[in-house]
């Protein structure tokens, strides 16, 4: 396992690798957050959630990596697992971004994407 001091400096060099427009109106950055995040709608306690991206009135766009998450998720795997799982998730939460930036929420947008994986996950639970 990595400690969270290590997890940051990972998060902060894989986003530095992205172009500097996908941080455009990024204004609540990009936080790193201790705790593991329990997805709702899990059948059991095995979904955790990696990062999220949200947007509020006030605070503005962000994106959070949860440490927790990772750790409960990886446990003792290498750094290299846990710099390419950040680097997933990261790039995945950027995805959310982008496309909210361009106004998409429908068809073949990264929101159907993620539905599509809680239905396969319900299917593997039932």
């Amino acid at each position: 396992m990595i400690s969270y001091d290590r997890f940051c400096r990972i998060a902060e060099e894989e986003t530095a690798l992205l172009p500097s427009y996908v941080h455009d109106e990024l204004n609540g950055g990009i936080l790193t957050d201790p705790s593991a995040l329990l997805h709702p709608g899990r059948v059991a306690d095995d979904l955790y959630i990696l990062g999220t991206y949200s947007t509020h009135p006030v605070m503005g766009r962000q994106i959070v990596l949860y440490f927790g998450s990772f750790t409960a998720l990886l446990g003792g795997a290498s750094e290299e697992t846990y710099r390419t799982r950040l680097r997933e998730t990261i790039r995945h939460e950027f995805r959310h971004h982008m496309e909210n930036r361009a106004g998409l929420h429908k068809k073949g947008t990264l929101e159907e994407e993620d539905a599509q994986r809680m239905q396969e996950y319900y299917r593997k639970h039932h």
